[in-house]
């Protein structure tokens, strides 16, 4: 195995194909073995798992998940990188596909099914932009995922673990834990990478439920009542919704709403966990 790691291996590459950093891709080449032992652990790859990578990069961590892993499916957005995948990093590896193509288009069940299997483990370093476009596109479209262990800004990372009150709690923290359990498996230093990015990162390991912690009729609307209360999160929970362009619901259905559920009508968002928004919508719907 080249070991891409090292800064010198992964900056002799990078001139080698004259590669230029792309930032509206958010690249950030990871530059650190440490890091990269922590994040194969957490994930718990082993030779019986297909896994899910999305972008790659110049393959540092592919080859680490290429050794532990029956298969690797590597989707990498930025053209320019097939080359260095494809006829250079991993070209030594049959059990690794590497597809160019935005993950956010991607039909995963029917790429999965193209190599062979019908579920993987997500493994990513995941650009800081687009980090919870993705995590939700996995969740919301019930991709057929076990685990999804990523690399993300840990301002993110904390995010999906806060609990209500918390100023980090919001609506990716209810979204998370209800399709997931999340667990922070490290911290990582900016001088873990190549470029430095501005702010330190954190290795997340999101385990999906089997089935979710509460039970709701309607998981549509139970979110769009969760996204109207944190796009005004200072307001009353009674006028953040009421003033919802997603919603058609009158303060007198919503007052009504939270008296029946022993709820104070002046209450906000942020006090409510997901058992309570859950009860919410059941009754608004």
């Amino acid at each position: 195995m080249a070991n891409l790691v090292k800064p010198e291996e992964t900056i002799k590459i990078l001139k080698k194909y004259n590669f230029n950093f792309q930032k509206k891709f958010g690249q950030n080449f990871l530059i650190d073995s440490h890091v990269l032992d922590k994040i194969i652990s957490a994930a718990e790859i082993t030779k019986e798992d297909t896994v899910l990578e999305i972008g790659p990069g110049i393959g540092t961590m592919t080859q680490a998940l290429c050794e532990a892993a029956k298969q690797v499916i590597a989707v990498e957005i930025d053209k320019n990188l097939i080359p260095i995948l494809e006829n250079d990093t991993l070209k030594d590896y049959d059990n690794a596909v590497v597809v160019n193509n935005d993950i956010l288009a991607t039909d995963i069940p029917a790429l999965l099914k193209e190599n062979g299997t019908d579920s993987a483990k997500v493994v990513a370093n995941l650009p800081y932009y687009i980090t919870t476009p993705i995590i939700m596109g996995l969740l919301e479209k019930h991709a057929p995922v076990k685990s999804i262990t990523v690399m993300v800004q840990k301002e993110v990372a904390v995010r999906m673990q806060a609990a209500p009150g918390n100023k980090d709690y919001g609506a990716l923290s209810l979204a998370v834990q209800y399709y997931c359990e999340p667990y922070l498996a490290a911290n990582v230093p900016q001088n873990c990478f190549i470029p430095r990015p501005n702010v330190g990162s954190a290795v997340i390991v999101l385990k999906l439920h089997d089935t979710p912690p509460v039970k709701v009729s309607d998981e549509k609307f139970m979110f769009k009542l969760i996204r109207a209360a944190f796009n005004q999160r200072r307001k009353t929970l009674v006028n953040a919704l009421r003033n919802s362009p997603e919603l058609s619901l009158t303060r007198e259905q919503i007052e009504e709403a939270l008296t029946k559920l022993n709820m104070d009508i002046n209450i906000r968002g942020e006090m409510l966990g997901l058992e309570e928004f859950a009860r919410l919508s059941e009754v608004l719907k």
